[in-house]
């Protein structure tokens, strides 16, 4: 609600506010000093008379008991006829305190001990004129007993109704004390509330429109560094939300605006771009076209070179390949031969191993006959001792027979090995030569085509070549071109680059931060 408010209503409620409080004050302070002066008053019109009265009828009372002694002291009868007129005079003056005092009485328990004093008060006046009318030695002990003891019981009536008016003017004194202090209290909660109320009226009004104020100068800060991402958030309806609106609608025009020329800028960047990059690699493609076409005009000149060379060492081939089918025939039969002569030498080495095979398992029988004469020979004891040292030599030729069997066996082994793998190779290159045979035999064909074709291809190529010069002349035409169209796009793509850097400087809610990079061309 307040913040639909405008300024000046604002300020219009904070000043009758404080005025409101400042008669609210003075209003309080008027309450607080009336009370104060009505207590004032009760004391001053009341109790403060009130008391001098009793004070000035005990004053009378006590003189007239100092009268009365005199006058029974007093030795003439001019002393005592003083002490008369003077005692009448007291009487007088405290009859007028009374009536006074009297006058004053207001409450119902002070009227009844007023009355019993006035009781005892006339009792000792009664005796006090019997001492004032006595002569000379008339004043009896039983007399002056009598009037004491009516003073003290005045007295002593007087007394509670002083302690009375005392306790009462003192109750008042509290009264106004306490009023002065309740005055000062509620006066000091006053000006505290009114300050409390005063500082957050004034901080309400600083913050409803100097926050407006600062957010719309921030706003307007920001616009102008090209910041357009911030919201501003408007509550209200015065002057500062207006200018906040308008604020918000003008940032939100300039971001529409700078946002349509940005996308315009990058475009026209990325298409500048797009057409330099094209038309730098379009020269550079033409460019490598013409070196390559010049590249293909000398290897065409030379491919017709070197056709025409093929020409004639495919004759020359047709005649090698001739002779070395001639020559593969003849090495297939010599190959034809090596197989026949290894399969004879595989054979002859089976036999050998089995021939060793025999001699080994004689040995073996030599062994088994020795160390049997051996066993018999210890049979025999001393007698045979000659027989088992024969046993034991012809068991260790045995051994050694066997031994150098097994061995002569192993190598023959690894000879038959050797000899069948030989065999499958001699085997292998057998069917190798005969394939090679076959195979020169197509060479020698395909020679023979070779060398026809080549001969048409000389001819091709030389019309080939004078092609290439056609399009090499073109292509040097086309790169003059490219190099101009591509020095026209590399100008426009600067300005557009120009403009997008520009452009970028401005934030934009609905863009990156940061404006992208337009895209460089690759180096030549």
């Amino acid at each position: 609600m307040f913040a639909s408010l405008k300024i000046t209503t604002r300020l219009r409620l904070t000043l009758a506010l404080l005025a409101l409080l400042s008669v609210a004050m003075a209003a309080l302070a008027a309450w607080e000093m009336g009370v104060m002066r009505a207590s004032t008053r009760e004391i001053a019109t009341h109790w403060l008379p009130t008391v001098e009265t009793i004070n000035a009828i005990n004053t009378g009372t006590s003189d007239l008991r100092i009268k009365e002694l005199r006058h029974v002291m007093a030795v003439d009868e001019r002393q005592r006829a003083v002490v008369r007129a003077e005692s009448e005079a007291v009487m007088a003056a405290t009859r007028q305190h009374l009536a006074d005092y009297r006058a004053r009485v207001d409450s119902a328990a002070e009227r009844a001990l007023l009355q019993q004093f006035e009781e005892a008060w006339g009792g000792y006046l009664r005796v006090h004129a019997q001492m004032l009318g006595a002569g000379p030695g008339g004043v009896s002990a039983a007399l002056l007993d009598d009037g004491k003891r009516q003073h003290d019981v005045a007295s002593a009536l007087l007394e509670r109704l002083i302690a009375l008016n005392r306790d009462a003017s003192q109750a008042e004194v509290r009264t106004a004390e306490q009023a002065f202090a309740l005055a000062a209290r509620s006066i000091g909660i006053g000006v505290l509330i009114a300050l409390l109320v005063a500082v957050l009226a004034g901080e309400w009004l600083v913050r409803s429109i100097g926050r407006p104020l600062a957010q719309a100068v921030a706003t307007a800060d920001r616009v102008a560094a090209g910041d357009f991402t911030g919201h501003v958030e408007v509550r209200g309806q015065d002057e500062a939300a207006q200018l906040l609106r308008a604020l918000s609608r003008m940032q939100a025009a300039l971001a529409q605006t700078v946002l349509a020329v940005r996308r315009n800028a990058e475009g026209v960047a990325t298409a500048s771009t797009q057409i330099a990059q094209g038309n730098l690699d379009l020269s550079q493609r033409t460019e490598e076209q013409a070196s390559a076409l010049q590249q293909t005009a000398a290897t065409m000149e030379q491919l017709g070179t070197t056709v025409r060379g093929n020409a004639d060492s495919a004759r020359l081939a047709n005649q090698l390949a001739k002779r070395a089918a001639d020559v593969a025939a003849a090495g297939g039969q010599v190959v034809g031969e090596v197989v026949t002569t290894m399969h004879g030498i595989h054979d002859a080495g089976r036999r050998i191993g089995d021939i060793i095979g025999v001699i080994d398992g004689i040995a073996f029988q030599t062994n088994i006959l020795a160390l049997n004469a051996a066993v018999e020979a210890a049979r025999a004891g001393s007698q045979g001792r000659g027989f088992a040292v024969v046993a034991t030599e012809v068991r260790a030729l045995a051994q050694r027979s066997a031994q150098a069997a097994r061995e002569i066996k192993a190598l023959v082994g690894g000879n038959l090995e050797q000899v069948a793998h030989g065999s499958v190779l001699v085997d292998r290159a057998g069917r190798t030569m005969a394939e090679i045979v076959g195979s020169v035999g197509r060479v020698s064909d395909l020679v023979a085509e070779i060398t026809a074709a080549t001969v048409e291809q000389g001819s091709g190529i030389s019309q080939v070549g004078d092609a290439v010069n056609q399009m090499d002349q073109v292509t040097q035409q086309n790169a003059a071109l490219v190099e101009e169209s591509a020095a026209a796009a590399e100008s426009l793509r600067g300005q557009a680059q120009n403009l997008v850097r520009a452009v970028a400087a401005f934030r934009l809610a609905a863009d990156p931060a940061e404006a992208p990079a337009v895209a460089q061309p690759a180096a030549a």
